[in-house]
């Protein structure tokens, strides 16, 4: 029964994800580390994109500091939440960027990227939810393109924080993750579980 009311909480927390972000927006973004932890992944991302190419920061939330060091190294920006709060937040500090108000469980642009960074965001998926999305994200990779999702160390549900709210959290396994990859047209390149480099963030890079 204990596991019965877990799994409820579980399911709505991860129904609730989009709320949390809108009402946590502001908050988040000021309590964001904005040292550019990232930067080494991003670097490896883009490591073939010359300053012009498209990058899709996929879950952009407010944009620092990750859609920041993007417009600064001359990509073209594309910003994309389902949190209007946040893509608002990203919309004033970076006019020159395009904002998108897209769902990735249901993504559908007429663009392809040059790159796709999900920092922060696929995770909070449920695992059916990305079973369907992954190979749907990897066809938005131009060729040669290369996504970098955060996901977790193996197969599970969590829950994490925004601010004063719990927040959902799963994941699936490398394995997994590989022939969904494949199925949408990309290879992964790297799986870094729990990098000590990285705030022990767990990473997955693949490539069209």
């Amino acid at each position: 029964m204990d596991s019965d009311r877990e799994q409820d909480r579980l399911a709505k927390l991860a129904s609730d994800t989009q709320a949390i972000y809108d009402r946590q927006a502001v908050s988040y973004d000021q309590k964001r580390n904005k040292s550019l932890f990232e930067r080494n992944w991003l670097e490896r991302t883009l490591q073939d994109v010359p300053p012009g190419g498209c990058v899709l920061d996929l879950g952009c939330g407010a944009g620092e500091p990750i859609a920041a060091w993007l417009v600064k190294q001359g990509y073209d920006v594309t910003g994309a939440d389902f949190s209007t709060e946040m893509l608002a937040l990203f919309s004033n500090r970076f006019p020159n960027a395009t904002a998108v108000h897209a769902d990735m469980r249901d993504l559908e642009l007429s663009t392809q990227f040059d790159a796709i960074i999900g920092w922060g965001s696929f995770f909070h998926l449920t695992r059916d939810e990305q079973r369907d999305s992954l190979p749907k994200i990897a066809r938005h990779l131009a060729p040669k393109g290369r996504l970098l999702l955060t996901v977790g160390p193996g197969e599970g549900e969590a829950v994490g924080h925004v601010g004063t709210d719990d927040v959902f959290h799963a994941s699936l396994g490398i394995t997994e993750y590989s022939a969904l990859l494949e199925e949408g047209g990309a290879k992964v390149e790297e799986f870094v579980p729990e990098d000590p480099q990285c705030h022990g963030f767990t990473l997955l890079l693949a490539r069209a």
